[in-house]
């Protein structure tokens, strides 16, 4: 029997909160998707991404289908309550039980919301561009709680000892927030590593958010669990999902 592996959120999320991000292992897809890809974009096998998806609806016992996004490193917050087909956004929330957000990533950081209440939740997917943009502040303020109210999880992604950027993203950042210069560290002469999930940190602290957990994985040097654009362009993608039960 195929058997899922995920990981799951070490946080004080309320017991109805069901949050996870997939990994790679188990699933049909094969050659460079190897495993359970969940991304139909990606020129995998369209069956065996959707025999994928439906392993994962089984085997999780996911309330529906997930509300996949067609996602283009914007700021796009859409409302996952009613939507059943995909649209243009890297961000869903919702306050109505048993609708699934999801967000698919290879190395971008995924962001798993929720308030204290259990109420309302989100997900983002947040890659360098749509951190600089403000993507994870947008669905912040699109699901109406105070700074104080909020917990995130900052899912799997590629870690400060792999990501590599130029000068220009860099000073991007910088002079977007200095708080921000803190997460670059230089590696080569016009290049230097960075810290994804401190710039995530840094940006939700500004905004009064400190109930930030995870930050503990690397896409990128994991090649076992996960999926790493960085590493290997044609590659599959993880999903990272949250939900509210009855």
């Amino acid at each position: 029997m195929i058997s899922i592996e995920c990981v799951y959120p070490d946080w004080s999320a309320p017991d109805n909160i069901r949050a996870f991000t997939t990994t790679r292992i188990s699933g049909y897809s094969q050659g460079h998707y190897a495993g359970l890809n969940l991304a139909s974009h990606v020129k995998d096998n369209q069956l065996d991404v959707e025999k994928n998806r439906q392993l994962l609806i089984e085997q999780l016992a996911l309330p529906a289908q997930p509300l996949w996004l067609d996602q283009v490193h914007g700021v796009t917050v859409v409302n996952a309550a009613g939507k059943s087909e995909s649209l243009v956004a890297d961000a869903s929330y919702c306050d109505q039980k048993n609708r699934v957000c999801a967000v698919l990533t290879a190395d971008c950081l995924p962001v798993l919301i929720c308030n204290r209440q259990g109420t309302k939740v989100a997900a983002a997917h947040a890659g360098w561009r749509g951190l600089l943009a403000g993507v994870i502040e947008e669905t912040i303020h699109a699901m109406q709680e105070p700074a104080e109210n909020i917990l995130v999880w900052l899912g799997p992604a590629i870690g400060p000892h792999a990501f590599e950027v130029g000068q220009e993203v860099k000073d991007a950042f910088i002079n977007d927030m200095l708080d921000t210069e803190l997460a670059f560290r230089a590696n080569r002469p016009g290049h230097y590593l960075v810290d994804i999930y401190q710039i995530a940190k840094i940006r939700l602290n500004k905004i009064g958010v400190v109930s930030v957990s995870g930050g503990d994985y690397c896409t990128y040097t994991d090649s076992e669990r996960f999926y790493s654009y960085r590493r290997e362009v044609n590659t599959g993608r993880m999903a990272s999902l949250i939900w509210m039960e009855d």
